[in-house]
């Protein structure tokens, strides 16, 4: 008996984890979630919780706040839908070819990510402005993107697009290419390979990156509000109406504007992550 346990007690010894177990971390985990994302979005719905029902409809449907509505959510998604193909071709560029300035390129992409959004703004405006670089050119057209719903629509392009390609050049880098070369032995033309083959390998990446660019634009205001001109119907965005509301002292209405962003940006990744389960449930999890 004492041998046996001689024996075992090695074993015991070399299960020991690094890490604490299940019930330590777990704790840690909601705690953490607890503090940094309930606790403030709990605080945002007491606030919100101090108007009426009718004072909480009159402050969302607003038609002022109404039509940054349209601009924000359509100017995000058009974004996001844009930076879905785009973001698609450049991971897909970065991953399968080898070019001179590749790293430069590499890196390039990631410049959103660390620009303030202050600095973009200004940027895109002295490009895009009628007396800018861009601008002076696109006047005479006829073309109007800075200070117009192009110009927000530009911005949030420019934010977004780090999402796409983050989220999708990982996995393009893991796919395994002997199953492009087994479909083109068996006479697949290329669009049927990257119909049948490569997209629904890619594809729950590409719906993660399209909501982070979505999720990212629909707040979004550093970039936005340089190039927009922040013309109310026309080209005023929802973050900007909150924060007016906020200079007003109106902190009850401007909560209640977020709590209908927020309510919608949840729907939204709902959406998206049923979309990525249904995507894994086709392909039988191999994604």
């Amino acid at each position: 008996m004492s041998f046996s346990s001689s024996a075992h007690a090695p074993l015991r010894r070399g299960r020991v984890r690094v890490l604490p177990g299940f019930g330590l971390t777990m704790g840690y985990t909601l705690f953490y979630l607890g503090l940094i994302v309930l606790l403030p979005l709990a605080a945002l719905l007491a606030q919100a919780a101090q108007l009426s029902w009718e004072q909480f409809w009159q402050a969302v449907w607003a038609p002022r706040v109404v039509a940054s509505y349209k601009l924000t959510i359509g100017a995000s998604l058009l974004a996001a839908l844009v930076n879905l193909v785009f973001g698609l071709l450049i991971a897909w560029v970065l991953v399968r070819y080898r070019f001179p300035g590749q790293r430069l390129a590499d890196a390039l992409v990631d410049l959103p990510f660390a620009l303030p959004t202050a600095v973009a703004g200004i940027a895109l405006t002295a490009l895009l402005a009628p007396n800018g670089w861009l601008g002076r050119w696109l006047e005479p057209l006829g073309v109007q993107v800075a200070f117009a719903p192009a110009g927000v629509v530009v911005a949030l392009i420019f934010i977004g697009l780090p999402f796409v390609v983050r989220t999708v050049q990982p996995v393009l880098e893991d796919f395994e290419r002997e199953l492009e070369e087994a479909a083109s032995s068996l006479g697949a033309t290329r669009w049927q390979t990257f119909r049948r083959v490569i997209l629904p390998a890619i594809l729950p990446a590409l719906l993660t990156g399209f909501a982070l660019a979505f999720a990212r634009a629909l707040g979004e205001y550093g970039s936005v509000i340089f190039i927009a001109g922040n013309i109310p119907m026309v080209s005023e965005i929802t973050p900007l109406i909150i924060i007016g509301k906020l200079d007003q002292y109106d902190y009850a209405g401007a909560t209640a504007v977020a709590l209908a962003m927020l309510a919608f940006s949840f729907a939204m990744l709902f959406v998206i992550n049923g979309l990525q389960a249904w995507q894994r449930r086709a392909t039988g999890g191999k994604t």
